[in-house]
């Protein structure tokens, strides 16, 4: 990245950290692991699908939403109604780069981070909650956050507040 001849390495930087920081330990293959990241992805795979009925069957009863809008917090029901208003239009693809999951206790629970790439948003951060109900994983709790590279929040904070 040459500008006015002088190399920028700023973006040389940001683009270095995006691509270590889902270096990441090797997945885990136990099959708590695996049985978790296969609810993951058939999720962001039915989304993509705008498969309705599989993509809202991953979720726990007592689910929350929480979208990238400081306004979108969802329960499940009304989750589900923005869901049947958006996937006829085509449903929203999210490609998971790098997860990272840890479980409670004796396994009641896992806390998932993922890093996901959009086409339109670029690079986003997920994190859920997935509880095991009736012996499956189910997602409790799903955030959806926007990666802004700590150089350029103050510009996106600025932004934000002229709104």
């Amino acid at each position: 990245m040459k500008s006015g001849g002088k190399l920028h390495l700023g973006g040389l930087l940001i683009a270095l950290l995006l691509t270590t920081a889902c270096a990441g330990p090797p997945k885990d293959e136990t099959p708590a692991w695996a049985s978790v990241a296969d609810v993951l992805d058939d999720w962001h795979d039915a989304a993509a699908k705008a498969d309705e009925a599989r993509y809202l069957d991953h979720f726990a009863p007592e689910a929350v939403f929480l979208g990238t809008d400081a306004t979108e917090r969802w329960t499940l029901e009304e989750f589900t109604a923005y869901v049947r208003l958006y996937f006829p239009k085509g449903g929203w693809t999210y490609h998971p780069r790098c997860r990272y999951v840890r479980f409670a206790q004796g396994g009641s629970h896992a806390w998932v981070d993922e890093l996901l790439d959009n086409e339109k948003y670029g690079t986003l951060r997920g994190t859920a909650v997935l509880q095991r109900i009736d012996g499956r994983w189910r997602i409790a709790h799903y955030s959806m956050t926007f990666a802004v590279p700590n150089e350029r929040a103050a510009a996106v904070v600025e932004v934000i507040g002229e709104e």
